[in-house]
């Protein structure tokens, strides 16, 4: 097997993709390949991103693999493709819909539209192989012809081992039990993830029954989203939330650590997700899920979670009082969600997935 070039639009410290794309690039040094990191742009001091002008040289021979991350639309990617011939891997995070953000940001809603559109020409004429971080992701692909023998799920590499090994911020945690009843959403504050959903569910649940409850949403807030915002904030005032609804903002792994602990349930109503790692991180930290089953959150979860095909507030919020009232099946919940994570998330499953994938590109 050749050299290694992983390219990406972006790389940021701490996003989804990002993880991705560093647990490859440690993955395949630590196996002895030579590997090449490049992007556009990256917000990491540490591997050594090299800049887009050096990709031209790396690829040297036909049996050299250059490993493309796709999850949003990035203009000069096909031309990129097609300067090289070497094997090329398209790696499918899956691509938020434009509608989600066409009344808000139509600068990301003309992204999104972009990475759509490229998708058919990358499956028909760019890339060789595909790894797909989901079977919903890889239908998606099939969609769009790409050979089923070529096509492999490969979990996204994450954090998650990070998280487990430093230590939670003690302050946070005492400061979040206090009594009260914590529920938890980790995410970006986009409008896929569907935060209007998850405020009516706690809205119900609050009002009608625990009022001694509080929703801490964790997660990274984007100024070019402020009218998303303000609508959520908007939304809070309506419903009497003011004092129950936490943003937290872009964290610390000590400070997530500790709303995990803190957490009695993750509430997710996300709309669309190719994936969605948190749910992971909920599984990992034993925090039990509650979820509305979009996209590829039940396949993410399993049997792991209560995920409804509806997200129906009443619904979700009568899951939660369920377990909050049940400790035996709130137990067996978070048990069934390590287990889960332990069978099939891990780094040393998602390493042997990958290396198991990499066998048929070469």
């Amino acid at each position: 097997m050749g050299r290694f070039a992983i390219l990406t639009r972006e790389i940021v410290s701490g996003d989804a993709v990002g993880n991705d794309v560093l647990g490859m690039h440690r993955f395949l040094l630590s196996q002895g390949h030579e590997v090449g990191l490049f992007a556009r742009d990256a917000r990491i001091a540490q591997p050594r991103v090299r800049p887009l002008r050096d990709l031209r040289r790396f690829p040297r021979q036909p049996s050299d693999i250059l490993i493309y991350h796709h999850a949003v639309g990035w203009p000069p990617i096909l031309s990129l493709l097609r300067q090289h011939h070497c094997r090329k891997v398209l790696r499918y995070h899956n691509v938020t819909p434009e509608h989600f953000f066409a009344d808000i940001d139509p600068d990301a809603a003309a992204l999104c539209k972009l990475g759509r559109d490229q998708l058919r020409p990358l499956v028909q004429n760019g890339c060789d192989f595909y790894l797909a971080d989901s079977h919903y992701n890889r239908q998606e692909l099939l969609a769009l012809g790409a050979e089923p023998s070529a096509c492999w799920v490969v979990p996204p590499f994450h954090h998650i081992d990070r998280l487990q090994a430093v230590e939670a911020d003690p302050t946070l945690v005492s400061i979040c039990r206090d009594g009260f009843t914590n529920l938890l959403f980790v995410g970006r504050l986009t409008p896929n993830k569907g935060h209007p959903a998850l405020l009516e569910a706690f809205a119900v649940y609050h009002r009608d029954l625990n009022p001694h409850s509080r929703l801490l949403l964790v997660g990274k807030e984007a100024a070019q989203l402020e009218a998303y915002n303000q609508q959520l904030r908007h939304q809070i005032r309506q419903l009497g939330l003011e004092q129950a609804v936490i943003f937290t903002g872009e964290t610390s792994e000590e400070a997530l650590k500790a709303y995990y602990q803190a957490a009695d349930v993750f509430l997710s109503t996300s709309a669309h997700e190719g994936f969605c790692v948190p749910l992971v991180e909920a599984m990992a930290q034993r925090v039990p899920v509650v979820a509305y089953g979009s996209s590829a959150v039940p396949e993410t979860v399993g049997r792991a979670g209560l995920v409804w095909e509806s997200p129906d507030p009443f619904l979700l919020a009568a899951s939660i009082h369920r377990l909050m009232h049940d400790p035996a099946v709130r137990a067996a919940l978070a048990e069934r969600g390590w287990q889960r994570y332990q069978e099939c998330f891990t780094t040393p499953r998602i390493e042997a997935a990958f290396a198991e994938a990499l066998q048929a590109v070469a």
